[in-house]
């Protein structure tokens, strides 16, 4: 039990405001059940939806596609497809996490991956036109520059004290201890640049990369690290 009160902070805190708002105010805490609940219901329609969405780009969309569109290296056209993205995207915000996760796992930028957030939240297209209709095209098209301007600035910042080492980080943490290397064929182009680098670790058969190692320690996985970060598909996983 305490194992899972660990695990589930957030959780458990807000439990015990339930309990307190339905000790002191009755009223008020199923009113805040009521609204919860609705929320609830809209995540158990929307969600299946996003989490099928994101495994079938996850399975057919080629890393290379990601790494052009999104990538550290995609430039302004990264950011150009990343604000499309976000503005035409549909469903409420917290559908946009899943699918930003297995972007960046893909290869995608952490700056890109903020504008698409931040887009998908605040200028989406049809609120644009709402926007415009109910307060001026004037407001809306100066409010939208502004946000646009905003999105950069915060993506630059976000990018530049948010490593993707440290998301890395927080995953193995949770996976305890890494205990090899895993290459996802579908991913692997050929390039043979692993097998120039450490040909006593990795081989190409029919044109995709094999580890030759069955069980590796903790140092040669240290080692192996180097390869990981080279690899440009980023086809080789600690696991």
């Amino acid at each position: 039990m305490i194992e899972i009160i660990k695990k589930n902070k957030l959780m458990t805190v807000v439990f015990l405001i339930y309990i307190f708002l339905f000790i002191v105010m009755p009223d008020k805490a199923y009113l805040s059940v009521k609204n919860s609940m609705y929320y609830i219901i809209e995540m158990i329609e929307i969600l299946p939806v996003i989490f099928i969405l994101t495994s079938i780009i996850e399975a057919w969309v080629p890393k290379e596609v990601i790494l052009n569109g999104f990538g550290e290296k995609s430039g302004i056209k990264g950011n150009i497809f990343s604000f499309l993205l976000g503005s035409f995207s549909a469903g409420p915000i917290y559908a946009a996490f899943p699918i930003c996760k297995m972007l960046l796992k893909k290869g995608a930028s952490i700056s890109n991956v903020v504008i698409i957030l931040s887009s998908w939240a605040v200028i989406k297209v049809p609120m644009l036109a709402n926007e415009a209709k109910f307060l001026g095209p004037k407001f809306m098209g100066i409010r939208w520059i502004l946000t646009v301007i905003s999105i950069l600035i915060m993506s630059y910042l976000t990018a530049v004290f948010v490593k993707k080492e440290d998301i890395a980080l927080k995953e193995e943490q949770s996976l305890n201890k890494v205990t090899g290397i895993d290459i996802k064929k579908q991913y692997c182009i050929g390039c043979g640049l692993c097998e120039k680098l450490m040909p006593q670790h990795f081989k190409l058969v029919d044109k995709k990369a094999h580890i030759r190692e069955a069980v590796l320690d903790d140092a040669k996985i240290n080692e192996l690290k180097e390869v990981i970060d080279k690899c440009p598909v980023k086809a080789i996983y600690l696991k």
